[in-house]
């Protein structure tokens, strides 16, 4: 090694004796003043944080496809491109389904809510048990918007 490269080596290793001494004085006032906390359930309360936020994106990209269909649905009623269905209401039948998505997409993201505030109040309490109520509601209600838009779709064959 030669003498410069084992001058900074030493300077080195004597600034990080130093700030080793000071016991992390470099640091911020706020940084000492606070515990540090561990928690064995961080990942826990990070995993149903994503899954939130993931509930909040499927949420919004429902409310999405809702105004878009509500929307393109009275684009083509406008160029007389589509024949005009209304079905059982005199509302047309895309605007009816796209609204219909775009509560769809409100209700996900209050119940998204609901359930994440539970499982966090669960994992602390360490009775957590997946709920299934949830899963099976949406999957009811977007299988029926799925059908309604497949048969609207089916009536307005040209």
């Amino acid at each position: 090694m030669s003498g410069a490269n084992w001058r900074c080596a030493r300077e080195e290793a004597l600034m990080a004796r130093e700030e080793e001494r000071q016991g992390g004085a470099t640091k911020a006032p706020m940084e000492r003043d606070r515990p540090v906390i561990h928690s064995k359930k961080v990942s826990d309360h990070l995993a149903n944080e994503r899954t939130f936020l993931a509930w909040i994106r499927t949420g919004m990209a429902t409310i999405t496809v809702g105004f878009v269909i509500e929307r393109f649905g009275l684009l083509l009623r406008e160029l007389g491109l589509r024949n005009q269905v209304a079905f059982l209401f005199s509302v047309p039948f895309s605007a009816l389904i796209g609204e219909s998505l775009t509560l769809l997409g409100i209700v996900v993201i209050i119940v998204a809510l609901l359930n994440f505030l539970h499982i966090r109040v669960a994992i602390d309490a360490e009775t957590f048990h997946p709920p299934t109520r949830f899963a099976i509601l949406l999957t009811v209600l977007t299988s029926l918007i799925g059908l309604l838009l497949a048969v609207y779709l089916l009536l307005t064959v040209q």
